[in-house]
């Protein structure tokens, strides 16, 4: 009896594990392609330069693609600012959320990181890392960052409630991206996604600029130039989309 508990106890958590180990790959996985093809778009190569649209439609394909591949084994979630947002909104769990938000990290980190060693030297220059164009203000920065990530999360919770769709929310999902980078591009770069801006920031070194919070001492701002896309926009933003993800969740129609 003591055995057979023991064994079914052991398959259980094989099961679990695998289920898991699985969600973590997809999003491992999905977050390193999305990186790949999206910051792929945006380098700049001499003979043709990349456009606005140009890069909104590489973001939305390789989304809608990543979303249907990926969407049935782990929720799809690809960014950390929309498994942060099923988390506050209780549709996961904190140890699964912490698990996810790794594997986005890493799996953004493995795509620049592929995509940098494909790439010619001459042709990555500042390698997609996010930036506020010099007649940005940071305040600036902040509202459009966080009506792009609102926008981008409320899809998302919208498009994968089963009470209000049976399908894939594959090209919905892809088109608020598109949506987002045609308008944020001008702006910030288009985060949107903290793992797309941490991949590209570590990989080409510039990690410690890109999380430094404006107004700390040795904080310096090149009026002239386009500055690094920093924290305070960033975390402030998606902060703003969380919140209003949690009131949707709670039945908050808009």
């Amino acid at each position: 009896m003591e055995s057979g508990r023991h064994s079914l106890a052991k398959m259980l958590v094989c099961r679990l594990w695998m289920t898991i180990s699985r969600a973590l790959f997809a999003e491992f996985l999905a977050t390193g392609l999305y990186v790949f093809f999206g910051v792929g778009s945006a380098l700049r190569w001499p003979l043709v330069l990349p456009s606005v649209l140009q890069i909104a439609i590489t973001f939305n394909l390789a989304t809608a693609v990543i979303v249907q591949i990926t969407w049935k084994a782990s929720g799809a979630h690809v960014n950390p600012a929309v498994t942060l947002a099923f988390l506050v909104g209780s549709h996961i769990s904190l140890p699964r959320a912490v698990a996810y938000v790794a594997a986005q990290l890493a799996g953004a980190t493995a795509g620049a990181a592929l995509l940098y060693g494909v790439t010619p030297g001459d042709i990555r220059e500042n390698f997609g890392v996010n930036m506020v164009r010099s007649s940005t203000s940071t305040g600036q920065a902040v509202a459009v960052e966080l009506i792009l990530t609102l926008q981008l999360v409320l899809c998302v919770f919208a498009s994968t409630d089963s009470r209000q769709t049976t399908g894939s929310p594959a090209a919905t999902i892809g088109a608020s991206v598109a949506v987002g980078h045609l308008i944020g591009i001008y702006f910030t770069g288009c985060s949107m996604n903290p793992a797309r801006s941490f991949g590209s920031a570590v990989i080409v070194g510039k990690f410690e600029v890109h999380w430094k919070v404006p107004g700390l001492p040795g904080d310096q701002v090149n009026t002239g130039k386009q500055v690094e896309f920093q924290s305070r926009p960033v975390v402030l933003a998606h902060e703003q989309g969380i919140c209003f993800c949690l009131l949707r969740s709670s039945g908050w129609d808009p």
